[in-house]
């Protein structure tokens, strides 16, 4: 069949989704901590300190779904942690 796509593994699938969300999440820290318009006076003082907090958040909940996804993969192929010594 041409122009038929195989599906891809679940394995694949987390793999990619884990890659794309690392991309976004290493923007998400730069841009917080880096943005020119964080730079000079604010009329709002708390308007800074807001947008940080919710950047950061934002970021700890992408480390979260890498995180899952790592789960996910780690479920897939028998449930056992890289960490396990036994």
């Amino acid at each position: 069949m041409e122009g038929a796509s195989q599906e891809m593994t679940i394995r694949e699938v987390c793999d990619k989704s884990r890659e794309d969300i690392q991309k976004i999440a290493d923007l998400i820290f730069i841009v917080n901590q880096r943005h020119s318009s964080f730079n000079g006076e604010q009329e709002y003082p708390n308007q800074h300190s807001e947008s940080h907090v919710n950047f950061m958040l934002c970021y700890r909940h992408l480390e979260d779904a890498k995180m899952r996804l790592g789960k996910v993969i780690q479920a897939q192929e028998g449930g056992k942690s890289i960490y396990d010594k036994k």
